[in-house]
């Protein structure tokens, strides 16, 4: 059994997807936290390790809790896809605001929330579809979408780097914030529409399975393996490395391309050499990046439900399950908290402060009271929004 029903939210969660997305938060505040570098100029361990798979993973896991929210195995159809839809878009603007809003805190991190209600709003058309229909997009989207980038942005235009994104940028310059948003910036929503059909095609299965459990943990190691490959492949023995050296202003600097490709990009790669669509940095949001991170999701969401099925495993997994259950409220407190000044100036110090306090906050209140306070105000604004679509006739109740 890998279902949990914790707290007076009494209905039954799936542990294990819950700890997937509670390890995809702890990676997320080790890369804003922990030093992208050691003493010796070496990329950090916990760089290598999350920069890049963590927000991937958040993404994903995005699809898997549409999918289970929406009919789980039985995706809606008409009428109820028309209800469902109303609600997941009242969700989107609801996950934008507050996004746009802690961008005022300053907080240096390129807060993903304004483009995670770009790809739930995106998700409103996919929820109908099947696994099989929404893989197969999801791959075509992960090849295609990133060339095409690559043919239309434009090279000479800094973008915002998605931090601080307010409402204020939104006033003054909406086209280029929602560019930005779709194509440009950190999390570009278009290419990143790859994770969620990722997501949704895998929260579509029976995920209380173990056999599924088992598919996805291998599927998922498979095809990160192979787009990690397929990318040494491609920059070394056939030469991709030394082409990208070429192109930089001092072409003998072959260890500045090494920094780049371990530190990753900023959402997009550069327009230099067709040689960069065969990357798999860091959010570099290239074909083989997003194929690797997607698979390194899905094989990490099949540990977790076939960890969930043990016992001692989902008590081992408790706290990071609950952290995964209020991802919004944790994310928007981390986020806020960086830009208290409150944290100490050790930066290992400070990122274990934080996990402690967000894994015992929030196992206490799961137990206590539920769903976290951002998650049941979204909740419900979405609920009402269902509800009137229904009211007014539209859509049949359920």
């Amino acid at each position: 059994m890998t279902t949990a029903a914790v707290g007076p939210d009494r209905r039954p969660r799936l542990s294990g997807v819950d700890a997937t997305r509670g390890l995809a938060l702890l990676g997320m505040m080790a890369v804003h936290v922990l030093p992208e570098r050691d003493p010796d100029g070496s990329v950090s361990t916990s760089y290598l390790i999350a920069a890049g798979r963590s927000a991937a993973t958040f993404a994903v896991m995005a699809g898997v809790g549409l999918a289970l929210l929406t009919g789980g195995t039985r995706p809606p159809s008409g009428r109820p896809w028309a209800s469902a839809g109303a609600g997941l878009a009242v969700r989107a603007l609801a996950i934008g605001a507050i996004g746009f809003a802690i961008g005022y805190a300053h907080s240096g991190v390129a807060v993903i929330l304004p483009y995670y209600a770009v790809l739930f709003l995106l998700a409103v058309p996919l929820l109908p579809l099947r696994t099989r229909t929404l893989a197969a997009l999801g791959l075509l989207i992960a090849i295609v979408v990133p060339v095409v980038s690559f043919l239309i942005r434009d090279v000479d235009k800094p973008p915002f780097l998605g931090a601080n994104l307010t409402f204020g940028h939104l006033r003054d310059s909406p086209g280029t914030v929602l560019e930005e948003l779709a194509l440009t910036g950190y999390y570009p929503a278009l290419a990143w529409t790859a994770y969620l059909c990722a997501g949704l095609a895998a929260g579509r299965l029976d995920l209380l399975r173990k056999r599924v459990a088992l598919g996805l943990l291998v599927g998922g190691a498979t095809v990160a393996i192979v787009a990690a490959a397929t990318s040494w492949g491609l920059l070394g023995p056939l030469g991709g490395r030394d082409q990208l050296a070429a192109t930089l202003s001092r072409p003998q600097d072959v260890a500045a391309i090494d920094r780049m490709l371990a530190e990753g990009q900023f959402g997009n790669v550069p327009r230099t050499s067709w040689w960069w669509l065969a990357v798999d940095s860091p959010h570099a949001s290239t074909p083989l990046d997003l194929l690797h991170t997607s698979g390194v999701a899905i094989a990490l969401l099949g540990a977790m439900l076939l960890l969930a099925r043990q016992t001692w495993g989902r008590r081992v997994m408790t706290p990071v399950a609950a952290a995964g259950s209020m991802t919004l409220t944790l994310y928007t407190a981390h986020v806020l908290l960086l830009a208290s000044g409150w944290l100490p100036a050790d930066p290992e110090i400070s990122y274990a402060v934080q996990v402690v306090a967000v894994l015992v906050a929030a196992t206490v209140w799961r137990r206590l009271l539920g769903r976290g306070p951002l998650e049941r105000a979204v909740a419900s604004l979405a609920g009402r929004a269902r509800d009137a679509v229904r009211q007014v006739g539209w859509v049949a109740p359920d």
